[in-house]
């Protein structure tokens, strides 16, 4: 199944052909989960503080369908 891809601020340096924010498209087995999404990205587990499916906020174990749109998210640092 293709999903829609969008990495923010950080983790934008795991595929540094697109710009943050920018979408791309990732190729998985059906009935992949979130967490297998991240792994596929070689993302380690605790850069990612939240991911949004289709604009929902959604936990690791949410199983995407073909065509979502995935958000990940940093934990974001300030002062």
């Amino acid at each position: 199944m293709l999903i829609k891809v969008k990495l923010f601020a950080s983790l934008q340096r795991y595929n540094s052909d697109m710009q943050a924010g920018q979408p791309f498209e990732v190729e998985l087995p059906e009935k992949s989960n979130i967490g297998a999404l991240i792994k596929h990205l070689e993302i380690r587990a605790n850069e990612v503080k939240v991911t949004y499916v289709n604009g929902r906020a959604r936990a690791e174990l949410y199983r995407l369908k073909d065509g979502d749109e995935v958000g990940i998210f940093p934990p974001v640092g300030g002062g």
